[in-house]
């Protein structure tokens, strides 16, 4: 045998490294917010302990801020109790601002990504600009003197090498999601094809029945033996099989491309996508989108997207300017119900 096919017939060997996660919540509510504004700057009040990761945690609460500079916003921090100070290398955490149906408010998540550590020395990590006051008091997130939050945590608990006999790269992944992605676009397995305008894609039903009530009714619901039965494609109306033309690019495509997918996720009970597709809304409203964005967010039931709306039509200039635009026009047309909502919220 020649030393090139012995080398090909070696066995292929491989690893993964995997992280493993554990997580963890609080929900802080404030009391009696206007009696906890007589502290002053860079005084607290903390929460009860909580546990996250077998480590005992709390939060911090600033009314005036922390530091001069910050004392006209609400400051939070996440503080690792004194008596459990090991060294924490590997954390992310998050602060939201809460809705009166418990729901976080996409414009006020402070998204901590970037891995911290918390040790004896640094024992908090926070957000010195959680939120303006004079933003939550004129806010109606500010209700019976009262606000909510919540902190998400996220700790990476351990890590392990594992082998593995396969060199398939869907092997080597250990990215449920990539995972997941390998196996759709190998069409493994596929037990179901679904028509979107002049294409037909491949999916598999636990998959979509696991991430969306709807598709989970559609395809297990009482409609099922008769698809079985028929054996053809689904049908989906009223979408494109890809992202609009215009969405290709970035900037103001952007904010299209996000229109659409809200649009399918909010149809087929996808919430978290939903919900970033808020959060990225939020940050383009403009003169050009207040209007278009307000009706799409009544349409679908977005709260945070329509409140964000609110406050940007708030401005007696912005409110002018598009009253003589189409999309004002849209709006008077699609949802004449609004019309007195949004008179009542940018009202001086």
């Amino acid at each position: 045998m020649s030393s090139s096919a012995a080398a090909a017939a070696e066995a292929t060997s491989a690893s993964a490294i995997v992280a493993k996660a554990v997580t963890g919540s609080h929900v802080l509510k404030i009391e009696g917010y206007s009696l906890t504004k007589g502290l002053g700057n860079g005084e607290f009040i903390s929460s009860s302990t909580f546990v996250v990761g077998g480590h005992r945690w709390l939060i911090r609460y600033y009314p005036h801020g922390y530091g001069s500079d910050n004392a006209g916003w609400i400051t939070f921090f996440l503080v690792l109790h004194h008596s459990d100070c090991t060294s924490l290398k590997a954390i992310r955490f998050k602060f939201s601002l809460l809705d009166e149906m418990g729901e976080a408010v996409p414009s006020y998540e402070r998204n901590w990504s970037v891995r911290q550590t918390f040790n004896k020395t640094r024992r908090g990590w926070g957000y010195e600009r959680f939120i303006e006051k004079k933003a939550l008091e004129e806010s109606t997130y500010l209700k019976d003197d009262c606000f909510t939050i919540r902190c998400d945590v996220i700790i990476s608990k351990e890590f392990r090498a594992e082998d593995t006999q396969s060199s398939s790269p869907c092997r080597r992944q250990t990215c449920t999601s990539t995972s997941i992605g390998c196996l759709l676009s190998s069409g493994a397995e596929a037990d179901v094809k679904f028509r979107v305008g002049e294409e037909t894609f491949a999916a598999h039903r636990l998959v979509l029945a696991a991430r969306s009530p709807v598709f989970n009714a559609e395809l297990f619901g009482p409609m099922r033996e008769k698809r079985t039965r028929r054996r053809r494609p689904i049908q989906i109306d009223d979408m494109e099989p890809g992202l609009p033309a215009e969405a290709a690019g970035t900037g103001g495509d952007a904010s299209v491309m996000a229109q659409h997918v809200l649009v399918a996720a909010d149809r087929y009970g996808l919430k978290r996508l939903k919900l970033i597709c808020e959060d990225k809304l939020c940050s383009y409203i403009s003169t050009d989108t207040a209007a278009t964005t307000l009706a799409l967010a009544e349409q679908h039931g977005c709260r945070g997207l329509k409140k964000a709306c609110f406050r940007f039509l708030k401005s007696p200039g912005n409110l002018k300017t598009i009253m003589g635009s189409d999309g004002f026009q849209h709006l008077t047309s699609s949802c004449p119900s609004l019309l007195n909502e949004l008179l009542a919220n940018v009202a001086p």
